[in-house]
């Protein structure tokens, strides 16, 4: 085993990929760096799409192999079994281990390791939006046995809220917010960014940062924006499956000329920073990180008021129902002509040290 006298912080994560889990990983791994920790990223896929922080260690165990083997449970048990022999070998003895969405989570509950707790970023009941009722209870159970089995720390009180309601009374959880490095976002903001769109001056169009899902509303986005003054464009960062259909939506509601698509930008901070305002449209969210790095920008916000998130960070002036197309549309609309009046400021307590601290604090209380 390494002999060392640093204190070791594990944060396990399936991939580093393009999403606002991953961006908080890193940020988090920076705070415990700043606290004086040895921090190690572990996951289980090669695909990295950020920029890696050279302050961490980061590792690899693929997971591939053992899709081979064909009893699920059987599969992670081995797993986590070779997760743990490569920390007491390569890493040494953790004194915190964070488990970071259901893959980890799947795994990491069979771990025989001490000091591990799950990151839940996501309300649970986004796990049965399309279950069958035939197979909810199974569902529900299998979440219970993984999350009672550590301590859970939920990035919003609406997230925390949903995994007592869901998972029942027996769950151990907290709620610690997403870390904001803020030094970092305002000096990649300040990097140069180029578009082929004439179009796309400073304060001269709005802007929307997030996967193309369902759970993103671009569809609501669109209509709304076909409804609003469509005074400034509206930019759209990001990628995924429905990226197609939104193209094609855009062009059957004729504003195709006024929504300019740039696909997904690791560095989306210079778009958000130059925006007139920043608009999400999003159905449900764990926390929605695109907020308070647009607070720390001072860009102006709108949003949907989805189940947890958005409303534990912007005042209610700022917020439309969910699926909402016509109050979206007269909010866009306000955003255009008035962005000052949407203008928040971030709380100092958002700092990556900080926040690893709370989760040390909880950890050792």
């Amino acid at each position: 085993m390494k002999q060392s006298t640093d204190k070791i912080a594990v944060l396990i994560i399936s991939a580093i990929k393009g999403g606002g889990a991953e961006r908080s990983v890193l940020t988090l791994g920076q705070g415990f760096h700043e606290l004086g920790y040895k921090v190690h990223i572990l996951r289980f896929k090669s695909l990295t799409e950020y920029d890696l922080n050279p302050n961490l260690a980061y590792h690899l165990l693929k997971f591939k192999p053992y899709k081979l083997i064909p009893n699920e449970r059987f599969r992670h048990k081995l797993f986590a079994r070779a997760i743990d022999n490569f920390i007491e070998k390569k890493i040494g003895k953790p004194d915190i281990i964070l488990s970071n969405l259901e893959p980890s989570d799947r795994v990491m509950v069979h771990s025989k390791l001490p000091n591990i707790m799950y990151i839940i970023r996501n309300n649970i009941s986004n796990k049965f939006r399309l279950t069958d009722n035939n197979k909810l209870e199974n569902k529900i159970s299998k979440l219970q046995n993984i999350y009672r089995k550590h301590p859970c720390v939920c990035v919003s009180k609406g997230v925390e809220n949903d995994l007592q309601a869901r998972l029942g009374p027996h769950i151990t959880s907290t709620t610690i917010y997403n870390p904001f490095d803020k030094q970092l976002i305002k000096q990649m903001s300040n990097e140069l960014y180029s578009t082929p769109h004439s179009v796309l001056k400073p304060n001269q169009y709005i802007v929307h940062v997030g996967s193309f899902t369902y759970q993103k509303a671009h569809d609501v986005l669109l209509k709304a924006y076909a409804q609003s003054s469509k005074a400034y464009p509206l930019v759209l960062l990001g990628k995924g499956k429905m990226f197609d259909e939104t193209k094609a939506l855009a062009k059957s509601l004729g504003i195709d000329d006024k929504v300019i698509f740039l696909g997904f930008n690791k560095n989306p901070y210079p778009y958000m920073k130059h925006s007139r305002g920043l608009v999400l449209s999003s159905r449900f969210e764990g926390f929605v990180r695109v907020i308070p790095e647009a607070l720390t920008l001072d860009t102006p916000v709108i949003s949907t008021d989805c189940p947890s998130g958005p409303s534990e960070m912007l005042p209610a002036s700022s917020l439309v129902p969910v699926d909402d197309i016509d109050a979206l549309a007269i909010k866009m609309k306000e955003l255009m002509a008035e962005p000052q009046s949407f203008r928040v400021s971030l709380d100092e307590s958002f700092l990556p040290k900080n926040i690893a601290q709370q989760y040390i604090d909880y950890l050792t209380s």
